[in-house]
């Protein structure tokens, strides 16, 4: 008897996670904090470069020169 109401209880608080989304809490799937940006390694890799080839692309970084003093 005790097994069965240790399963039960066990079924009961493993199903309570699952839940479906209402349509008015869809909006904040899009919500800007969700967007995942650029990794570290990534940004400093785009960082070094545009300072290494004193030239920056469509990357929207830094302009200038290639010296590192901007």
């Amino acid at each position: 008897m005790i097994k069965k109401v240790v399963i039960l209880a066990l079924i009961a608080c493993s199903t309570v996670s699952c839940s479906a989304i209402k349509e008015y809490e869809k909006v904040y799937i899009n919500d800007p904090d969700m967007v995942l940006g650029a990794k570290k390694v990534d940004r400093f890799q785009t960082n070094f470069h545009s300072y290494r080839e004193a030239a920056s692309g469509a990357n929207g970084g830094k302009t200038g020169g290639g010296c590192g003093c901007n």
